[in-house]
């Protein structure tokens, strides 16, 4: 799961992983709190059912998933760092949710839950880790703890969408083309569009997914430039790392007046795809 890159992308857990640690995860859903909300809305949830949050990170979807299910339904959620679940199920202890709330620690490729034991799955920014074999596998045991007629819904980056202006609209394009041209993580963060696919491959019926476009204009929210301000300067620091072209360096210091994001005409967008399948009924 842990390809060699990850380090360089920096905010790594204690999983290894690039961009899974808590202050990053968080200012991310800060920054994107409203869109993440439709997403979740747009899957189905209904009150009473039980549901789990597969790679739930510090579990910023929780308080959500738990007022969509009401008193009467329950939460599971795992995630494969120990301090994000620890940061997951403290969040939720401070949250005066009705439904019940369970996190664990543990694996998308082998979920410790038994088969149907929900009737839907939200995967959120958790698939963009996994190589093409482990995808697979992950999807399989999605599907797997989902009942009969289920809901499995899967969300992720499409990194095809991304663009910062003011900037060559190319920057992150060529940056992407350039990383990608190796298996890692920035093949990975290309792969969202390609979700409905992977579903329909699991043996997910009914298949359909829909793509958001998260844009930011200037003046951006504080949120909004605390994430896209670091991220940006990560990525800086990767593309002059791996010797990518394009300019970089205005995006080095997101404390810079002159940074781009913080130009009256600052701009920045960030694609992500939903596929939902259900789980076909047994004869």
């Amino acid at each position: 799961m842990v390809t060699a890159d990850h380090a360089g992308w920096g905010y790594t857990a204690s999983t290894g992983l690039a961009f899974t640690h808590g202050e990053i995860v968080d200012q991310h859903f800060e920054a994107c709190a409203g869109h993440y909300r439709e997403a979740l809305h747009g899957v189905g949830l209904r009150p009473g059912w039980q549901v789990l949050d597969a790679g739930c990170g510090s579990g910023a979807f929780l308080p959500l998933i738990a007022e969509l299910v009401g008193p009467e339904g329950g939460v599971c959620a795992v995630d494969l760092a120990a301090e994000n679940a620890a940061r997951a199920a403290a969040r939720m202890r401070a949250h005066p949710a009705r439904a019940r709330v369970e996190v664990r620690q543990g694996s998308v490729l082998d979920l410790p839950y038994e088969d149907g034991a929900f009737d839907a799955v939200w995967c959120a920014n958790t698939t963009q880790y996994l190589d093409d074999g482990e995808l697979a596998q992950a999807l399989s045991e999605l599907r797997r703890v989902t009942r009969p007629g289920g809901l499995v819904a899967v969300k992720d980056v499409d990194g095809t969408l991304s663009t910062v202006r003011p900037a060559d609209p190319f920057l992150i394009t060529d940056f992407f083309r350039w990383s990608a041209a190796s298996p890692g993580y920035a093949r990975q963060l290309l792969r969202g569009r390609d979700l409905h696919r992977w579903l329909r491959a699991a043996g997910l019926e009914a298949v359909r997914q829909r793509t958001l476009l998260m844009e930011h204009h200037a003046p951006l929210p504080p949120a909004a430039f605390r994430f896209y301000g670091n991220a940006c300067a990560r990525f800086a620091l990767q593309a002059a790392a791996e010797g990518a072209p394009g300019n970089w360096a205005p995006f080095l210091d997101p404390a810079d007046p002159a940074h781009p994001l913080r130009d009256p005409d600052g701009y920045i967008s960030e694609g992500n795809a939903l596929a939902i399948g259900t789980v076909p009924k047994t004869p």
